[in-house]
């Protein structure tokens, strides 16, 4: 039923028509039209035909702020300084306007030219979190102490949290919308939970090798897609043994049952550590994980491409050497990721602190292309051997140098230069924080989920959210 329905089914009604409500013993006038701007089947809307007073049980301070946003799609400035977000989605459910009032919260779309910092999420009794994942649809994963904490993705609200039996918690993923998998540095398996408690554990198992039963995992991807074959969803996670051999285990998600290894490795060299980060490409039914490592002698590593399916490697490269050249001999990457959407590769060179870019449906023999800086005059200087980490998110690259987060965007679609730019459009390096955001710390992690961007920095309570807005610090003129 649309609202047009609603009011030909009180064909009194007239949409100018005044109401009253009495909500809490404070008085409300409001007109027929306002409240059925309502959903159709909402309690505000199917009040549109009284013609007296109803009284109503509830806060009318809060009342007064969902009246507001009926008229105007947003809550009051001072709304969310005088009352909780439990309080709001608890009257708004009651008045039959969740979704409006979710949609007022919800930030405009990811811009990184107008991306800044908005505000801290710190968990309850521990703030340093240990590991946090924003990729599922509608929740926010925070792990700390040995907890999980569980937001919701929207209106980032705590829901709940489950206290694990494990001290620390290193990789989390919520594999579906009632189990989350978790990973230790210091316990062996895969760990599977509930908001409420613990729903099992998975192991690596070889009865060849004792020490495999001993694996901790390294990584974990949300999803692996479906199995044309057979039909099952299925999610990956990379194990590590003690003495280094390492696999990728891909896992039915019904049953919670292994269903393919892939990727073994003896675990001896720089060549074959365990994946330090996997991801699923849906586009190309690709599994992507790297590693990437800092010794003595500078940074290594490798990017590995699988057909999960078959289990075969479809495409590979390990800097410094290793089965694919590099054109830039010296400068192995300090990070990688790949973008699931853009279908690209990213990484940043430990010395040169340049941006390389690679196509994942064009993978060759050398396929970077590194991209030059468009904002020549914000250029900031590179410390080879400083801390860097990469993120692609909705076709946009993040990479966090030390304490500052920058962007790099394509912003126009068009042939430039030569070479391999040609087949790039034009990219823009843009820096999103400020001095202050600077002094925060070192960032350890960043990851994407819904409009906003999140960001951890080490030895600092709680994650920061990033949010597209009109007060940002530098803008890019295009």
């Amino acid at each position: 039923m649309n609202t047009k329905d609603v009011i030909n089914s009180f064909p009194e009604s007239n949409p100018n028509q005044r109401i009253k409500l009495n909500i809490g013993g404070k008085l409300f006038e409001t007109t027929v039209s306002t409240l059925q701007s309502a959903a159709p089947s909402s309690f505000l809307a199917s009040l549109s035909s009284t013609h007296s007073p109803s009284f109503i049980d509830r806060d009318p301070e809060i009342f007064s702020s969902l009246l507001s946003l009926l008229r105007t799609h947003r809550l009051p400035s001072t709304t969310l300084r005088h009352f909780s977000l439990h309080q709001l989605l608890n009257d708004s459910r009651f008045y039959g306007l969740k979704s409006s009032f979710v949609s007022s919260l919800s930030p405009p779309p990811l811009s990184p030219f107008d991306a800044s910092f908005v505000s801290s999420l710190s968990p309850p009794s521990s703030a340093v979190v240990s590991a946090f994942s924003a990729a599922a649809a509608n929740s926010l994963l925070l792990a700390h102490s040995g907890q999980i904490s569980y937001y919701d993705g929207l209106i980032l609200s705590l829901s709940s949290t489950v206290r694990t039996h494990l001290d620390d918690i290193s990789s989390i993923v919520s594999i579906s919308p009632e189990i989350s998998a978790v990973g230790s540095n210091s316990f062996s398996g895969l760990h599977l939970y509930t908001r409420e408690k613990h729903a099992g554990s998975l192991y690596w198992m070889d009865d060849s090798d004792t020490r495999v039963h001993k694996s901790r995992v390294t990584s974990i991807a949300d999803s692996v897609g479906i199995d044309d074959d057979s039909g099952m969803a299925v999610f990956a996670a990379a194990f590590e043994c003690r003495h280094g051999e390492n696999a990728v285990l891909i896992v039915d998600k019904s049953t919670l049952k292994v269903v393919a290894e892939i990727g073994r490795q003896s675990g001896n060299s720089a060549k074959s550590t365990a994946i330090k980060r996997l991801r699923w490409v849906p586009q190309v039914g690709l599994l992507v994980g790297s590693a990437v490592n800092w010794g003595a002698f500078g940074y290594s590593g490798y990017v590995r491409v699988w057909d999960p399916r078959s289990g075969e490697i479809v495409w590979e490269t390990n800097e410094p050497g290793g089965v694919v050249r590099s054109s830039r001999l010296g400068d192995t990457m300090a990070d990688i990721d790949v973008d699931p959407e853009g279908l690209f590769l990213a990484k940043v060179g430990s010395k040169t602190g340049d941006l390389g870019v690679a196509d994942l449906r064009k993978l060759g023999s050398d396929s970077w292309v590194y991209l030059e800086d468009r904002n020549p005059g914000l250029s900031r200087d590179w410390n080879a051997g400083g801390s860097v980490v990469v993120h692609c998110y909705k076709e946009n690259v993040f990479v966090g140098r030390d304490g500052g987060l920058e962007a790099w965007s394509r912003v126009a679609d068009r042939a430039v230069g030569g070479g391999g730019e040609r087949e790039w459009g034009v990219f823009r390096r843009n820096y999103v924080d400020k001095v202050e955001d600077i002094k925060r710390g070192i960032i350890s992690k960043i990851e994407g989920g819904g409009n906003r961007l999140f960001v951890r920095r080490e030895n600092v309570e709680g994650i920061e959210v990033w949010e597209t807005s009109c007060s940002s610090g530098v803008k890019t003129a295009v």
